[in-house]
């Protein structure tokens, strides 16, 4: 961020010195940013005021009532214009009327303006400065800084925006998933996007689409934008997107507009709920939805979709734990990716290390990882370096989805280890203490674009980068449930007895009954059994005698002077089969076969789990049997899972340092240690 984009926040940031007292320091940015947002606009269009004013009186003149269309084309910025006779420094020359006057400025704009400004409700804070006194202040103040686009690019705007944006975020203590993104990591992002289509992205003339949906203040759409018009300034990126917050809808809105954007194509509201884009695809996707997100408000339309719509729907892959609407995001991009007939579509994800192995198998997390890389859609995942982020130091990765795969990548998922390529700031923003550098992201576009693997070599302190390439099924498991035999004998002793009085079944019999049972059960202590059958039938016995019955009591009662033994005998059920003991009930995972998931011509099927009963067979028989012969799988039970460790397959190891290095190190500080103590005795 250049020292002029701070030096104009800085400027901005002034005016809640102003506010101190009549408004918390949570409340600033109500004022500030739309404050901002009105003075850019007013500078926007004041070289061409009088012309405008001019023009507008005109098409009066002329009956036309609608006179749009004449005054868009006098700032060259879309749907930018005011016919109010005011401006920012003109409502200075009226100071006691300054509030109406203010609100008559806003009246005078465009239909678009005037429902950006609404949802900063902005009308709300003017009523509100001006009973403290405050208006004339700050309104003066804005007046004092230029924010034409020959001053402030529409690049650095975004920039001031999202700056003003931050430090309202650390006043209001938001959530560490909250957050906007560094640009260094929006350029990463999009050229790993853009990757493969430098060619395609270079004709005369071509038009592409992008969608975020929560695309925030809109950074990610004008770093792309950015970047596609370095590549061909005949090109055109026709962005999309859609954000939840108000204050930060209406800053995107506006940036667009200005931006020469249509600015209807940015959409309000929750994108789980209320889909502003619904029934339309596009060629580039990418977000940086917030991490761990609840999403239990939005709870039953999600829920409802997913049950009802199935694949036809967003969510049919499976629903994630409702602390965390990651993949919920991801779900609702790829629904948007145009059909491979269609030309495809590639998308770009930031998300934390939860998605990545969250969730065992079956689960609605592992559901989706299963769904997206059956698929063949999985490109790469990246790792970056951890405390990228204003507001957040964890760790965070890169996911790259699309249906258009390379012929070399079909079937093949690339992890990229970034972590390391990082600088450190000499002035940390917040909790972003690092930045990756111009020459960082090059290394790791480079990597990526080579698709061969790297191995860092733990011998070399200096930043590495590493690439491993795996097949598809290389994230596949079984999930498999290996059961051990029951084996009990029964022994009636005195602690099970008191054990026997304290259940719930025996405990609600009268005291009559009760004793009864006690009594008869008395002379049996110290008595074994190989079978239920003797315990069985003296306890029926004794419910008869009790004037009691029911199958439900008479199994708490055998059932409490059971005893596993590994020596005792095997129970077995009515058929003669060995019934397994919840004890030592275990599960193992067992890897995929190789090249169980086929993609040519067509992805393969869902795969199914007792398509692999020979493949467990033989993996029990080799790695369980040999410890536990009895063993068996409980093939009903088993189950696909999908996770991507990421962190497992780049771990090194490092051998501990030899015994006798450790003894001479310590052996010198013990030394060191006694000539200070000897220096101190004298």
């Amino acid at each position: 961020m250049s020292n002029d984009i701070n030096n104009h926040a800085a400027f901005i940031w002034s005016v809640a010195d102003l506010l101190r007292g009549d408004y918390k320091q949570s409340e600033y940015g109500r004022v500030i940013l739309p404050f901002t947002v009105l003075r850019r606009l007013d500078c926007v269009i004041a070289p061409v005021k009088d012309d405008m004013l001019a023009k507008y009186e005109q098409t009066k003149a002329a009956g036309i009532e609608n006179h749009g269309p004449v005054l868009d084309r006098l700032t060259g910025e879309g749907k930018v214009w005011n016919t109010s006779k005011y401006d920012i420094p003109k409502l200075l020359d009226d100071t006691d009327h300054i509030a109406a006057n203010l609100r008559a400025y806003i009246a005078g704009f465009s239909p678009q303006i005037r429902d950006i400004l609404e949802h900063f409700d902005l009308e709300a804070q003017v009523t509100r400065l001006d009973k403290a006194n405050l208006l004339y202040l700050v309104v003066s103040k804005f007046a004092d800084i230029d924010l034409h686009p020959d001053t402030v690019s529409n690049l650095e705007m975004g920039y001031l925006y999202e700056e003003l944006i931050r430090r309202f975020s650390e006043l209001s203590n938001e959530t560490a998933g909250e957050h906007f993104t560094p640009r260094e990591v929006i350029r990463l992002m999009v050229n790993l996007l853009f990757i493969d289509d430098d060619d395609l992205l270079a004709k005369p003339g071509i038009v592409k689409t992008m969608f975020d949906p929560a695309c925030g203040t809109g950074g990610m759409l004008s770093v792309a934008e950015d970047h596609l018009r370095q590549l061909n300034p005949q090109a055109e990126l026709k962005v999309f997107g859609q954000e939840l917050n108000p204050e930060t809808y209406a800053t995107c809105r506006s940036d667009m507009m200005l931006k020469g954007q249509d600015a209807e194509n940015i959409a309000f509201g929750n994108s789980f709920s209320e889909d502003g884009h619904t029934g339309k695809t596009f060629d580039y996707l990418l977000a940086n939805p917030p991490f761990g997100v609840d999403w239990g408000k939005v709870k039953d339309e999600v829920t409802t979709e997913h049950e009802t719509m199935g694949f036809a729907g967003r969510f049919g892959a499976g629903l994630p734990r409702k602390n965390d609407g990651s993949f919920l995001f991801l779900q609702h991009m790829i629904s948007k990716m145009k059909r491979p007939e269609e030309g495809g579509s590639r998308l770009a994800i930031v998300f934390n290390g939860s998605p990545l192995f969250t969730g065992a198998a079956g689960s609605g997390e592992s559901e989706i990882r299963r769904w997206i890389i059956e698929n063949d859609r999985l490109e790469a995942v990246v790792a970056l370096p951890d405390q990228l982020f204003y507001n957040t130091g964890i760790s965070t990765y890169f996911w790259i989805i699309t249906n258009r795969k390379s012929p070399q990548r079909k079937g093949k998922v690339q992890l990229i280890d970034a972590r390391d390529m990082f600088v450190k700031m000499r002035k940390s923003l917040g909790e972003k203490r690092k930045e990756i550098s111009s020459a960082d992201i090059d290394e790791i576009v480079r990597t990526y674009g080579n698709f061969e693997e790297r191995v860092a070599d733990p011998a070399d302190e200096s930043k590495q980068i590493g690439c491993k390439i795996f097949p598809n099924e290389a994230f596949g498991f079984l999930r498999i449930t290996v059961e051990r035999p029951l084996r009990l004998r029964w022994e009636v002793t005195h602690d099970r007895i008191e054990a026997l009085k304290v259940d719930k079944k025996f405990a609600k019999l009268d005291q009559p009954a009760q004793a009864t049972i006690l009594d008869d059960l008395e002379p049996l202590v110290g008595s074994t059994y190989d079978s239920d059958v003797d315990l069985r039938n003296s306890a029926k016995a004794s419910m008869q005698r009790a004037g009691v019955k029911g199958k439900p009591l008479e199994n708490a009662i055998v059932e409490e002077f059971a005893i596993r033994d590994p020596q005792a005998a095997v129970i077995a059920d009515r058929k003669g089969n060995p019934e397994p003991d919840s004890d030592l009930r275990d599960n193992e995972n067992v890897p995929l076969p190789a090249g169980s998931l086929r993609f040519e011509p067509d992805p393969s099927e869902r795969l199914a789990s007792d398509t692999f009963v020979a493949e467990v067979e033989q993996y029990v028989e080799a790695e369980v049997r040999p410890y536990v012969a009895d063993a068996w799988v409980n093939h009903d039970k088993t189950k696909i899972g999908y996770e991507i460790p990421l962190t497992r397959h780049f771990y090194v190891y490092t051998p501990p340092r030899p015994l006798a290095e450790i003894d001479a190190e310590i052996g010198a500080l013990e030394a060191e240690i006694r000539d200070l103590l000897a220096e101190v005795g004298t």
